[in-house]
């Protein structure tokens, strides 16, 4: 079945809406979405190719660890708890400022924000920064 998705460009933060072509559950295109009040119906060369990284064979779809110096894929819980429990151990050890973290252009602006209010709340550095190049 045929059927057309709107969504929003995960390529930056600006949040251009798409319109996926979708055939038996798989994204075969992105189009504009001529309705979308930031777009207005364009979209850059990042945003027409969507769909081939969406549907890359070489995407990663969960988490790994390195166990024993070779990757192994692992659940949420176990990847998340073993980042948790290093980034604690780190803080504790060197302090807050051994921390930095980069924020994405692959992420919305809030979650941007969010980022950082970890960082500097959670974390307790203001070791921040942007990498907007991609």
């Amino acid at each position: 079945m045929y059927k057309l998705v709107p969504s929003i460009c995960s390529y930056c933060g600006t949040g251009c809406g798409v319109l996926f072509e979708v055939l038996d559950h798989r994204i075969l295109g992105t189009l504009p979405l001529k309705t979308h009040p930031v777009n207005e119906g364009r979209l850059c060369l990042k945003g027409w190719s969507l769909h081939e990284y969406v549907e890359s064979d070489m995407r990663l779809t969960g988490p790994y660890l390195r166990i024993n110096g070779r990757l192994h894929q692992v659940t949420w819980e176990r990847a998340i708890g073993f980042a948790a429990r290093r980034l604690t151990e780190i803080v504790d050890r060197y302090g807050p400022d051994s921390v930095g973290v980069l924020a994405s252009a692959k992420i919305s602006n809030e979650e941007n924000y969010l980022l950082q209010k970890f960082a500097r709340a959670v974390v307790g550095t203001n070791n921040v920064d942007h990498c907007a190049r991609l």
